[in-house]
């Protein structure tokens, strides 16, 4: 008699284990495809920029279930600073694997944070018409990015820029600074 062993159904699997390499073309297939549904049903490059972002948005909120089982053991963070290293490392390594470039504070308001990305993986495959040069696919990212920001409690407004690469412009509402330095008065 051989004994019927039955393999575990994806439902036994555990969370915090996964593979988490993505096929390169696939990915390049997948998100071209997105652009472009996206693109056939707007008017403008600026509509264009938020139809992605509502579509990161998606993936933003799903990303902080994901992360917040998976690796923080449903611990979220309290504090601005560390939640931006929770997207600039944590984040973006389980997205593109590897840390985002740079994370920088804007010089003349303390509620702006910069997140520079020198060569946006969501940029990299796709191509623009002239006469739209102006189309940041980055806005994808910028959607996740204020997703899991405001899931997470800190809520912010997200932009993607153009400038030293991609560059995502992390405008936080008043009431996030404030809590923050009565935590640190603490």
């Amino acid at each position: 008699m051989s004994s019927n062993k039955q393999r575990p159904s994806i439902l036994d699997k555990s969370l915090s284990r996964g593979k988490s390499e993505v096929s390169m073309t696939a990915y390049a297939l997948l998100f071209s495809e997105m652009v472009q549904y996206s693109h056939n049903r707007v008017q403008s490059v600026s509509d264009l920029h938020n139809k992605l972002s509502e579509l990161g948005e998606r993936v933003g909120v799903r990303m902080v279930e994901l992360l917040f089982v998976r690796e923080r053991n449903y611990k979220r963070e309290t504090k601005l600073l560390n939640v931006l290293l929770f997207v600039k490392g944590t984040l973006w390594k389980s997205l593109f694997n590897k840390e985002a470039d740079k994370l920088d504070r804007a010089t003349d308001d303390e509620r702006t944070f910069y997140l520079i990305e020198k060569e946006a993986l969501v940029n990299r495959f796709i191509s623009v018409p002239r006469d739209k040069s102006s189309i940041n696919c980055a806005a994808f990212m910028a959607g996740v990015i204020q997703a899991v920001l405001n899931c997470t409690g800190f809520p912010a407004k997200v932009t993607a820029l153009w400038h030293k690469g991609t560059t995502f412009m992390i405008k936080f509402d008043d009431a996030v600074l404030i809590r923050d330095k009565q935590l640190e008065g603490r």
